[in-house]
């Protein structure tokens, strides 16, 4: 009981001190950018409402990434090995996002549309950072199990359905997280919620590395929404995203308990998929009619209800609503 406690206190610590390190260093950060003109350019298709977000600055993802990363490596690494997956995925999903990050500021200073990095490329490395991921969590870690709630047993799935499933995984909520990167402190705070979530699983667990790791994460996180809450001072760009959403389903691939990754991070499930939705019944009704339709006003879903006549500060408080319960219920099902 006193060494769950000492490990609980030090997965909680490093949690607040991950928060105090990147928010005391947020506002030079900020300096720096804008200094930069590393600035957020905004979907012309888009609310007319964020125009006035021009140039806000971006990249803030490096406010998780780096206290994460730094205690870590420091105080969790030496002791647990295994926790450098999570951390690899963090920074090489970080990297690909800074590259699409800065790609598109080139691109901006040249006149150029501003795309980033080609939807293919970037799939293409995501896929294969998932299934390096892939193979390391079945192979050496021997974590192809599977625990379902109400079955007291673990169910060893085979290699072949494995490696897939875990790659879908990744490579949705990666993208998932950026596509609800889209509203002031949407994508920080759901991801903040789910982290946590997935921290309280791994401590039930007895998986205190992990645990640690993800409090280290939701303490990031938080920092970057002391100044990204509405209206925000910055932005999180593909550099946090991307690296937000890689890194949550690999911790929940981790646990065993990744069939709940899509309660707890049911916000990101749906964004993505009215994303989805939006694109292929548009697609779908163009051929049947020669005139595409959409079923929502706008996609992704949170662009949708600003349309209905929501406002952003609404939106996201009740999108952080509807986390925390998810959230809630994720962690009941996992002690059953």
């Amino acid at each position: 009981m006193t060494l769950f406690r000492l490990d609980t206190a030090l997965a909680l610590a490093l949690g607040f001190i991950s928060f105090l390190f990147a928010v005391i260093w947020g506002t030079p950060l900020i300096n720096y950018l804008r200094s930069r003109q590393i600035g957020e350019s905004i979907r012309l298709d888009g609310p007319q409402t964020h125009l006035s977000k021009v140039g806000t600055p971006t990249m803030g993802g490096i406010m998780i990434l780096v206290p994460t990363a730094i205690f870590c490596t420091l105080f969790i690494l030496p002791r647990y090995f295994s926790l450098a997956l999570p951390l690899a995925m963090l920074i090489f999903a970080g990297a690909l996002g800074m590259l699409d990050d800065l790609t598109k500021l080139r691109q901006k200073r040249e006149g150029k549309p501003k795309e980033g990095v080609t939807p293919r490329y970037k799939l293409l490395w995501q896929f294969a950072m998932a299934i390096g991921a892939a193979f390391i969590l079945y192979f050496p870690l021997d974590l192809g199990k599977v625990a379902i709630p109400l079955m007291p047993e673990l169910i060893q799935l085979p290699v072949w359905l494995y490696i897939p499933v875990a790659v879908l995984l990744i490579v949705y909520f990666s993208n998932a997280t950026n596509l609800t990167d889209g509203l002031d402190g949407l994508a920080g705070g759901t991801a903040a919620i789910a982290f946590a979530s997935f921290g309280v699983i791994s401590l039930r667990q007895g998986n205190y590395h992990l645990a640690t790791f993800c409090f280290c994460m939701a303490g990031g996180i938080l920092a970057f929404l002391w100044f990204n809450a509405y209206p925000a001072q910055l932005f999180m760009g593909d550099t946090g995203s991307l690296a937000i959403g890689a890194t949550l389903s690999t911790v929940a691939l981790m646990t065993l308990q990744w069939p709940l990754l899509p309660i707890v991070g049911v916000i990101f499930v749906a964004v993505a998929a009215s994303s989805l939705i939006q694109t292929s019944y548009f697609k779908w009704t163009r051929r049947r009619t020669g005139t595409g339709k959409r079923l929502f006003k706008i996609a992704p879903l949170h662009h949708h209800f600003e349309l209905l006549g929501w406002s952003e500060v609404q939106i996201v408080q009740r999108f952080w609503i509807v986390s925390m319960l998810s959230g809630m219920i994720g962690i009941a099902l996992a002690l059953l």
